[in-house]
This record gives structure tokens, sequence and C-alpha cells, in this order.
């Protein structure tokens, strides 16, 4: 596993930029940080935004953060 897989990157619609939006809230606690017309575009640009932070960062010896951000809390599933 890559550093930067331990890091939630989400797509979503946006009604207001009328595209879709990759967010890692962890590492881009501002919003979103890129944008496409399709989701899979939006994602595939996501991905390699995150990983280039991230080896950036490695390779200056810079500490990253603790992955916070979870997509849904667990669930304590019945016996």
């Amino acid at each position: 596993m890559k550093s930067s897989d331990r890091y939630l990157a989400f797509v979503r619609w946006s009604d207001e930029d009328a595209c879709y939006v990759g967010f890692c809230p962890d590492l881009f606690p501002w919003g979103g940080v890129c944008h496409s017309s399709t989701s899979i575009d939006a994602y595939r640009q996501l991905v390699e935004v995150i990983e280039a932070h991230v080896d950036e960062r490695e390779a200056a010896g810079e500490p990253l953060p603790e992955p916070r951000t979870r997509p849904m809390r667990e669930l304590d599933l019945a016996a």
C-alpha cells in the first residue's frame, strides 16, 4: 500500500460549479482540488494530485498528517 492510499478521496457533483469536484479533506481541508465533466476523470485527477502531494512531502522529509476522515462510522453488526 502506498502512503497516499491511506487518505479518503471522493468525488461529488457540484451544482454550483456544474461539474464533478474531487476532495481529500485530510490533505486539502480548504475544499475541492480538481474538477471535470465526468466523475471518472475527476477521480483520476484527484488520485494524481494526492500522490504528487504525498511524494513531494515525503521527498522533502516533511511529516504527513494522520488520516482522520472516514467515509462513514463503523457499524456494530448484529450476530
